[in-house]
């Protein structure tokens, strides 16, 4: 018996409405998939052209073009070496002054950018003595940097006159896909000023330990792992803390100072080019690579779903309506310095503006141009330094207390 056409036609278009569904939901799911799956691997991303005398030749990619200083891996890593100025540009080469070689030979042929400018731990790339140390936590051993402070690793630099009052510890914390080589710009300054310095890694990091699902959650997680590190450095000796993070890292910042009692010990936040709200960073990027915007966005609430999250493999429901800070700009309470390039291409600026327009009682904004993600210290390395130790001298000029212990590497 055959059915009526007007059934047959509706079982059709049901069917192709649940495909379409489907496919919706796996490519949303996809979507954030991606958002929260580290990178693993890093490939070369340009090519060596030719070498001289204090000058390099490579090809012309948007990074590449940039004015400022950098570094470049080569080797697959294992070699490492930094440039300058921009002396030349053509259409397809750009020559920059080479600055010096840390490891390997300058030589023609693949290689990867480097937006650190410096390469490997603190000793070996800026001459700062460090420890390294792994500090517990609910995932694991966490891989840390303790850089001691200028004269003694106690905090005010054992009476320098140009450090700040003893006993202010700072943490460092990278952003998403990136290493602790990302915090090594920041130690100069923070260690003439006197600051003890931890720079850890943080869960499914490469370094770091994984949590179960191997995912990250955007700072919904790694806030924890930023609290064992706070905990340890007050166990040390520390009176009070400044945290300093890039990208990701200010989000996993804004969470801590939001949800961790140690928040209390925080004197002051230090963000560079931070996300402070993860949907405008993801629409941006959904446009950046040709997905729907509302497709994306509803990838996004997937993350929060308890069922949805399985399809992305969170380890647990990731809510970014939390992690919205232009939204929960009211509930900040501690001075924040932000540092921004309009010429961000992966975090856009403007919820930065929209954040330090809403709070000016407590944000310091400092602009910029030119400068790519995070790059805001290689375009001006002085003005980027020059704006943190103003704002930390502005707010970390009274003494928390008695001075702090000896550090992890002392003793009592």
């Amino acid at each position: 018996m055959r059915a009526p056409r007007g059934a047959v036609v509706g079982a059709v278009s049901t069917a192709a409405l649940a495909l379409g569904a489907a496919a919706a939901t796996g490519v949303a799911a996809a979507f954030a998939r991606a958002v929260v799956t580290p990178a693993r691997h890093k490939p070369d991303d340009l090519e060596v052209l030719q070498v001289g005398p204090r000058r390099v030749v490579l090809t012309v990619t948007p990074d590449t073009v940039v004015p400022g200083r950098y570094g470049v891996w080569t080797e697959a890593g294992r070699g490492h070496f930094r440039v300058g100025d921009v002396l030349s540009v053509t259409a397809e080469r750009v020559t920059r002054e080479l600055l010096g070689v840390d490891a390997g030979r300058v030589v023609p042929g693949p290689a990867r950018w480097n937006q650190y400018f410096f390469a490997g731990a603190p000793a070996g790339a800026l001459g700062l003595p460090h420890e390294d140390l792994r500090v517990p936590s609910e995932v694991g051993d966490l891989p840390c940097w303790f850089v001691p402070a200028g004269g003694g690793g106690d905090g005010g630099g054992d009476g320098d006159a140009g450090a700040l009052p003893p006993g202010t510890w700072a943490l460092l914390v990278h952003g998403r896909g990136a290493t602790r080589e990302e915090a090594l710009r920041a130690l100069p300054v923070l260690h003439r000023l006197g600051l003890p310095c931890l720079v850890p890694a943080y869960r499914n990091d490469a370094d770091g330990p994984s949590s179960p699902g191997r995912r990250y959650g955007l700072g919904d997680t790694e806030w924890q792992d930023v609290e064992a590190v706070a905990r340890y450095a007050l166990d040390a000796g520390a009176r009070r803390l400044v945290v300093v993070g890039w990208s990701m890292g200010g989000a996993i910042l804004l969470q801590f100072a939001a949800r961790s009692p140690l928040a209390e010990r925080v004197a002051a936040l230090v963000l560079d080019g931070p996300v402070v709200d993860w949907y405008d960073v993801l629409d941006h990027q959904a446009r950046r690579y040709g997905v729907p915007v509302q497709l994306g966005r509803y990838g996004l609430r997937l993350l929060a779903h308890p069922l949805g999250r399985r399809l992305v493999g969170v380890d647990g429901p990731v809510d970014l309506r939390l992690m919205d800070w232009v939204r929960r700009a009211e509930e900040l309470v501690l001075p924040v310095l932000l540092l921004h390039s309009d010429d961000d291409d992966y975090v856009p600026s403007g919820p930065s503006q929209r954040l330090a327009a809403a709070r000016p009682d407590l944000v310091t904004y400092v602009p910029s141009e030119r400068a790519r993600h995070t790059k805001e210290w290689n375009v001006d390395p002085e003005r980027w330094e020059a704006a943190v130790e103003g704002f930390l001298r502005e707010h970390l000029g009274d003494d928390p207390g008695p001075g702090a212990g000896p550090g992890p590497g002392g003793g009592a």
